[in-house]
């Protein structure tokens, strides 16, 4: 049995958040498992294609929200939240590249080769070229689609680019995290470079303003030149609220009583943010898109605790399959909702919004085989049940094995040391090493992470390589049900194994010199030239380059000191 060590609650707090109030013993039967993704419903009744905007926020964690009982100001979350459909049973994954990719697709990270860590800025990789994205989809259906902010998917030829993937515009990083007002990105010591581009061409006149607000001011501007009369695509992929901690001055302020000068500083970057959302819902109304739209808000990820973040209660951070790591800020907010005022318990993942906004759209889906997402726009405008029965978290080969996972520990039909996780029915299955799996109470965060005495902590279990949880009577993970329950463990082992037989190579290429932003006028962009040969073609193993020159003395040099840096930055995503 876990032994759990508590400082600093009492029990009342405990039962204040409902820790005792779980029937988590309760017996429950594996849901049974549906086999058409892409569930058939009738179009819904709009008169006319609804205009989409997508708000995707950037490591915000899961109690960060003010709906959610933070501390935080978000009183433009609160408001179209509670005038919409909160969904809270919404799964995105744990880091930023699968989140983005999964939601660009509708598929799962196995199917689309990108299934271990993210896309960094010197691999030659990207989205797969063959995958129809969303924008693509939904252009087909006559939207004008536009980007705006983070793309994080891929940008070492040209055919990667937002702009070559279905967006007719595009203003933003195409890497992971830059500074706030210079576009600056090191991608470890002494390869850094600048990183806003509009279009295809680097944003050079557009350094020294701040990202929430130039990407707001992009949004208004693309409302205010577009006829409300022609449908719109809009995603917004705000930087906020990634590391670097930086807000502007007015927003700090109304912090200042906060401790944690690192959650000081987050939470006057999510009020802004807020405010941001605010700015383009107005600008919706102004412009006349409003009775007419549909606004989806979502996380890309949990927390990170380690940099102001908060997913309390519930277990984990970003880069995490723990809750804290995967259970998402999301809802939907729009006249056209037929139930609106209400929270929505219905299982919905990332990949959903992809046959769901096409289906809204009213476009073809016909010709987009082997979708992991579902329509699940019935379940959140008339309350109806989400035809979503499971969620493959991921399956991720090369990760850090579990140093005490086997065969054997899988019934000898799954390797305990992979890192993999799944939910199906109300149950949840982890394998290999989930990641970093405290309990951090927001009111450490004023000693955080300088005290560590408040934390709840994991002190036993150390030595496993499986845990299984009733999600829906523990969606909190204290109560490991593996040794009470191997029939489901192995049920869900089976899944695993299943899932895993459609699983494609992963694409994680070795990174390359030449993408060093100092061999591309300073600026991080396209290096690869259209006449290099793909490093990978379809999922396949990867290809060698039928252009590939030799190198010289002093770019092998070169080479192995930037994969040197690499090593040292390779925990930093």
């Amino acid at each position: 049995m876990a032994v759990y060590a508590l400082t600093g609650f009492s029990l009342v707090s405990l039962l204040s958040f409902g820790y005792l109030s779980w029937d988590w013993m309760k017996p429950s039967l594996v849901a049974d498992v549906a086999t058409d993704p892409v569930e058939k419903s009738p179009p819904p009744a709009f008169s006319r294609p609804p205009h989409i905007i997508f708000i995707l926020t950037d490591d915000q964690g899961y109690h960060d929200v003010g709906y959610h009982g933070s501390d935080i100001q978000t009183p433009t979350l609160d408001r179209l939240a509670a005038e919409g459909v909160k969904l809270e049973n919404y799964y995105i994954q744990p880091i930023c590249t699968p989140s983005r990719s999964q939601l660009i697709t509708g598929r799962y990270q196995i199917h689309t080769g990108l299934q271990h860590s993210i896309i960094r800025p010197r691999q030659p990789n990207c989205l797969p070229l063959d995958q129809v994205t969303l924008p693509q989809k939904l252009q087909e259906a006559g939207y004008s689609t536009h980007m705006v902010g983070k793309w994080h998917l891929g940008f070492y030829k040209k055919e990667c680019l937002p702009t070559r993937r279905g967006f007719d515009t595009f203003l933003g990083s195409l890497t992971g995290n830059v500074d706030y007002y210079t576009y600056d990105n090191c991608d470890g010591p002494g390869v850094c470079g600048y990183d806003l581009h509009e279009g295809e061409d680097v944003a050079w006149d557009q350094s020294g303003k701040y990202s929430t607000f130039l990407y707001t001011q992009r949004v208004s501007k693309i409302l205010a030149s577009h006829s409300p009369k022609e449908p719109i695509f809009i995603y917004v992929a705000f930087q906020a609220v990634h590391t670097p901690l930086q807000s502007p001055k007015e927003y700090i302020y109304r912090y200042r009583s906060m401790g944690n000068v690192a959650r000081r500083k987050y939470a006057a970057m999510v009020t802004c943010m807020d405010e941001a959302v605010k700015n383009i819902t107005w600008a919706l109304k102004k412009y006349g898109y409003y009775d007419n739209s549909v606004i989806v808000f979502s996380t890309d990820n949990g927390g990170q605790t380690f940099s102001g973040g908060s997913n309390w209660p519930l277990r984990g951070r970003k880069g995490t399959y723990w809750e804290g790591g995967v259970r998402g800020i999301g809802f939907v907010h729009s006249p056209l909702i037929k139930r609106k005022r209400r929270t929505s318990w219905a299982l919905v993942h990332i990949t959903d919004w992809y046959p769901t906004l096409v289906s809204l759209a009213r476009g073809n889906l016909s010709n987009v085989p082997g979708l992991d997402g579902y329509n699940v726009w019935p379940a959140i405008s008339e309350g109806k049940e989400s035809p979503r029965t499971e969620i493959l978290h991921n399956i991720d080969p090369l990760y850090n094995h579990a140093k005490y996972g086997s065969l054997e520990d899988g019934f000898g039909i799954w390797n305990t040391a992979v890192q993999a996780s799944i939910r199906v029915g109300e149950w949840k299955l982890l394998t290999g090493d989930p990641g970093y799996s405290d309990w951090i109470p927001p009111q450490t965060l004023t000693n955080f992470p300088g005290s560590w005495w408040n934390l709840e902590r994991l002190t036993d279990g150390l030595r496993k390589s499986v845990w299984l949880f009733n999600i829906t009577a523990d969606p909190y993970e204290r109560y490991d049900l593996s040794e009470q329950r191997p029939d489901v463990v192995r049920t869900l082992l089976m899944r695993l194994v299943h899932y895993n037989r459609t699983a494609i190579p992963v694409r994680y290429p070795a990174e390359n010199p030449r993408a060093h932003p100092d061999f591309n006028g300073g600026a991080w962009g396209p290096w690869a030239s259209e006449d290099d040969g793909d490093e990978w073609e379809g999922g396949r193993e990867p290809l060698k380059s039928r252009n590939k020159k030799k190198k010289c003395k002093i770019c092998k040099l070169r080479s192995f000191f930037l994969k040197l840096n690499t090593r040292l930055m390779s925990n930093r995503i």
